[in-house]
């Protein structure tokens, strides 16, 4: 038996199957900020305002440093999926281990460099001692889960690859379930207040990484038909496929980076206009945020699909991998945007008290409705490429789209003020994804 065997051609694809694979996402990724809930919600009412400042800065400080390795996941999915598409299983195992030990590497140095990172950041941040103090256990914590943490990307990209999105539903809501019942726990019962949180979080990480790898292991056996080891070293040692996945996981880091930086100077700038205009701001980003899970969902899918179809060489299945997914995604984009226009004056009237900052988030709502509405075409064209591991050329169109806001977003806040500067935000989502179009042109007329 050879080591690539020819791909089983699967059924066709339909929009009730999207759907079904796109909801578990869906739902996976909505279980994230019902977790921050909880967490604030326990330290709000049994711990102090030191704890409670500790957890915000610390989480940021974490969210920025998994979102920065977020690269694990991304190009997992791209390459497991490929390697499905072509048939070849043993790259299918190896293309989830390289960045599985990458994942581990990582984790392993950022609890190494722990000390001098946690010591800048909350001197940066210019946080109180009370709060620097509290912060720091937070932190030492919970980087015991950082390996598992960056080990979970890859294992959930190669679920997503795979497209068994309801394996990935059971692993996120063990990790975030786990999570706030050990943070309620010690943080609640035992009264260890922000360095709670982080225990709780760093066990919930551990378990649920071994979970995964379990379900992972299990389904790669099954799987493991071919003449190849099962932990084909020879491969995941491959000095090629070795530079290929490290310069993707690159493309993909610096492309993660030009969106923080974007979001990054729409806060810089709003702030500049304002308290009340940089408060009002956040609680539209929130909505953004929200409006993300649902559209997530169906460019994870896409990335699935699109991977194997890049990996069979099937044009006629790439095409409609992206035609289906990109309608419902169209759809539920058209019906958020509505619903924001509608209710969003509702919504914001539930997120703050404050009469001035709610009018503001209220003048600003139709903003918030066309960004969602367009930014779907950025969201669909990302998880094209990642399944098609294009990452060389999501680097260079999220540069150039970078490019292009800075200059509208500071142009447009000095002339129309926060009316210029969400302009320039929706300048920004439509550059993303016109940066890509060329881009997803040529990837179409090579697999003619």
């Amino acid at each position: 038996m050879t080591a690539t065997s020819p791909p089983t051609a699967p059924a066709p694809l339909t929009r009730a199957t999207v759907a079904r694979q796109a909801w578990p996402i869906i739902l996976a990724n909505a279980s994230v900020p019902l977790l921050g809930l909880v967490d604030t919600a326990v330290i709000g009412h049994f711990g102090s305002t030191a704890d409670l400042g500790a957890l915000a800065l610390g989480a940021l400080l974490f969210n920025f440093i998994y979102w920065s390795f977020g690269f694990l996941r991304m190009s997992t999915t791209g390459f497991v999926a490929q390697a499905a598409g072509a048939g070849d299983e043993a790259e299918v195992r190896a293309a989830l281990l390289r960045p599985l030990l990458l994942g581990v590497a990582l984790g392993l140095a950022v609890w190494v460099l722990q000390w001098p990172l946690v010591a800048g950041y909350f001197a940066l941040m210019d946080a109180s001692a009370p709060v620097a103090d509290t912060g720091t256990a937070y932190f030492g914590a919970r980087i015991w889960g950082a390996p598992a943490a960056l080990a979970l990307y890859a294992l959930c990209g190669a679920l997503i690859g795979l497209g068994h999105s309801r394996t990935l539903l059971a692993v996120q809501l063990l990790l975030n379930g786990l999570n706030a019942a050990l943070d309620v726990y010690f943080a609640g019962v035992l009264d260890m207040g922000a360095r709670g949180i982080g225990l709780g979080t760093a066990i919930a990480e551990w378990v649920s990484c071994v979970v995964a790898a379990v379900l992972v292991w299990r389904l790669l056996r099954e799987r493991h038909r071919d003449g190849e080891p099962f932990l084909p070293w020879t491969r995941i040692r491959d000095r090629a496929r070795l530079r290929r996945t490290l310069a993707a996981n690159g493309d993909i880091m610096i492309r993660t980076l030009c969106l923080l930086a974007g979001f990054g100077l729409f806060a810089r700038q709003g702030a500049g206009l304002g308290d009340a205009t940089l408060a009002a701001n956040h609680l539209l980003l929130q909505l953004v945020s929200f409006s993300a899970f649902f559209l997530d969902g169906f460019a994870f899918v896409a990335e699935a699909r699109v991977g194997t179809a890049v990996g069979a060489g099937d044009r006629a299945r790439f095409r409609r991998a992206v035609r289906l997914t990109s309608e419902l995604a169209v759809v539920t984009a058209a019906a958020l945007a509505i619903g924001l226009w509608l209710a969003g004056g509702v919504i914001v009237g539930g997120l703050t008290s404050l009469p001035e900052v709610a009018a503001m988030a209220r003048t600003y709502l139709p903003w918030t409705s066309l960004y969602v509405l367009l930014s779907v075409a950025a969201f669909q064209l990302d998880g094209v490429f990642i399944g098609a591991t294009g990452t060389a050329q999501m680097r260079n169109a999220a540069v150039v789209s970078l490019a292009v806001f800075a200059l509208c977003a500071w142009a447009g806040a000095n002339t129309w003020g926060n009316h210029g500067l969400w302009a320039a935000m929706v300048v920004f989502v439509i550059a993303r994804a016109a940066a890509l179009l060329p881009y997803y042109r040529r990837l179409d007329a090579d697999l003619s």
